[in-house]
């Protein structure tokens, strides 16, 4: 049966190796970049794959809240239901390390700008529907205050707070949750992959970029991800793991949570 999936961050690297396979398997996959002219192409490439897949196109610049908060409330005026939620865009090095919200560019995009799309469409991925949060084996203790744009961190440990936080806010939702809503699950798609970041981060071309975009198929359709909700998948390892112990720390999981919460509240009240 063909399933709707929305993917964020799709015009290159993991994710659009996701894409290609999705699409290759029947499914409708609803791309998102920030960049219509690539979204464009992508579309193009996914539309010479045989097979009966489907896509749609959405621009939206994750960085900033508003942007997020319109997006979400487009996917929800277009669609009644979709199955699963990619949150796979990423940002590792950037030329705005500081938002247009006064955020970190890092926890903007990998952390909060997740959070924000997956409360805003929960009301339509349903009891039945996944949410995949992309993460990583980089995981860090966060700081609160670099989570709210109070201090500036260097990219690299920005980044690994950034992916841990993303695991504590998903595993405590998934808890909140209870059978109510979607399966939420966190992913290390594996470590060094051929991305565009790795290249940036280390100057390395990485490990064959399928890697990832093969587990990301398999969490959003495998049965095997349907009961694993609020848990931690590394793919270096090839199986269900323990996090950073922060993010099985109830009480630490739900402070970030709480803290985005505040963030997004802040931010958007503005708007």
């Amino acid at each position: 049966m063909q399933k709707k999936i929305l993917l964020t961050g799709s015009t290159d690297g993991i994710g659009l190796e996701a894409a290609k396979m999705l699409v290759a398997s029947g499914h409708h996959v609803m791309l998102h970049g920030r960049n219509p002219a690539k979204l464009e192409a992508v579309q193009k490439i996914l539309s010479d794959i045989p097979g009966t897949g489907s896509t749609e196109q959405f621009v939206a610049d994750l960085s900033r809240m508003d942007a997020v908060e319109k997006f979400a409330q487009y996917v929800l005026e277009s669609h009644d239901k979709i199955d699963v939620l990619i949150n796979n865009a990423g940002v590792y090095r950037t030329s705005e390390p500081v938002t247009k919200d006064g955020l970190d560019s890092r926890f903007a995009v990998n952390t909060i700008a997740p959070y924000l799309l997956t409360k805003r469409l929960l009301p339509i991925l349903g009891t039945d529907g996944r949410v995949v949060n992309v993460s990583s084996a980089a995981q860090s203790p966060v700081d609160p205050k670099a989570l709210s744009g109070s201090i500036n961190l260097p990219a690299g440990i920005a980044y690994a707070q950034s992916k841990l936080a993303l695991i504590m806010w998903s595993r405590n939702m998934a808890l909140s949750l209870e059978g109510s809503g979607p399966a939420i699950i966190s992913i290390n798609p594996g470590s060094m992959l051929a991305s565009k970041m790795v290249k940036e981060a280390y100057g390395v071309n990485g490990r064959d970029i399928r890697i990832g975009g093969d587990i990301l198929t398999r969490a959003a359709l495998a049965s095997e991800f349907a009961t694993a909700s609020g848990r931690y998948f590394d793919n270096d390892s090839g199986q269900f793991a323990a996090p950073h112990p922060d993010a099985l720390d109830l009480e630490k999981s739900g402070s970030i949570e709480r803290i985005i919460a505040d963030i997004l509240n802040e931010i958007l009240k503005k708007d």
